[in-house]
């Protein structure tokens, strides 16, 4: 009987230290950044906040952005933080912003995201600073610094006057990874109301014709114009690739009243639009 007893002891022993390590393995959080690479750390008195991206570096474009905040005390990252970001480019003779979206928490607990488009590039003289500004338990914080945004080796985002009189900023934003077939497209579009404020703008339509002039300026089948699917969202269409290359992808920009603020028909006698995007791949 002892040895009976002995056994069940053991075995209810096995058994607890087995549940046991389950919940403590079962604690154990999850990294929120996995896929995502750091492009920098900024820093105020309280906090720490990383911002990642997919490569790990801003460019000059469209970029998708996601930050985490972690206090310097506990080292735990913050769950119910309220931010909002301000880009703001230094030049010599004015200061100016960016198009950007909110900052929102969407299926993760620690990691914020947003888009910012950078509009231009940085060079000796100019640069851009960004500003996190946001409240935990309704106390105010803030931390600036410098951010890399390099020039683009292709034009991805434009900077244009309508022949509305309007300035407005369009952007490449998909495909990421452009492939010999019909790719999904999508493309921000922006008007500026001020030097800090660009908003998205509705019911336009976006025309493409994507062209390779090193092969004779030849064109592709079965390109759709690029609308928008929800207010204040990207404009979408298909854009189609039939071989690897320099692609210019030919824009014209219409308002609602389906009338043209930027661009041009690719001709014979005229092989470009004056708004384009470019990829290679």
């Amino acid at each position: 009987m002892k040895i009976l007893k002995y056994t069940v002891l053991l075995l209810l022993a096995i058994i607890s230290f087995s549940c046991s390590s389950d919940d403590d393995s079962s604690s154990i959080p999850i990294d929120e950044t996995s896929g995502l690479h750091k492009i920098q750390e900024m820093t105020n008195d309280t906090h720490v906040i990383e911002l990642f991206s997919s490569t790990g570096s801003l460019v000059q474009g469209y970029n998708r952005i996601s930050l985490r905040i972690k206090d310097k005390k506990t080292n735990n990252y913050i769950t119910d933080a309220k931010i909002e970001w301000i880009p703001l480019m230094h030049m010599a003779m004015m200061q100016h912003s960016c198009p950007r979206s909110q900052v929102e928490k969407k299926d993760k607990k620690t990691v914020y995201e947003g888009d910012i488009i950078f509009q231009m590039a940085q060079n000796e003289t100019e640069y851009w600073e960004l500003t996190i500004a946001y409240e935990i338990n309704n106390v105010s914080y803030t931390a600036t610094d410098r951010i890399s945004v390099p020039a683009s080796t292709k034009r991805t985002v434009s900077s244009f006057m309508g022949s509305d009189g309007n300035n407005y900023v369009i952007a490449y934003i998909a495909p990421f990874s452009p492939k010999v077939a019909l790719n999904d497209m999508a493309v921000g579009i922006y008007k500026m109301k001020d030097m800090m404020t660009f908003e998205a703008v509705n019911n336009f339509k976006i025309k493409i014709d994507p062209r390779m002039p090193s092969m004779g300026n030849h064109g592709s089948p079965n390109n759709t114009d690029l609308l928008q699917s929800e207010t204040n969202g990207f404009y979408k269409g298909k854009l189609s690739l039939t071989m690897t290359g320099y692609w210019k992808i030919n824009l014209q920009v219409l308002n609602a009243d389906n009338e043209v603020l930027k661009g041009e028909p690719v001709t014979a006698d005229n092989p470009s639009s004056s708004l384009y995007f470019e990829i290679e791949f």
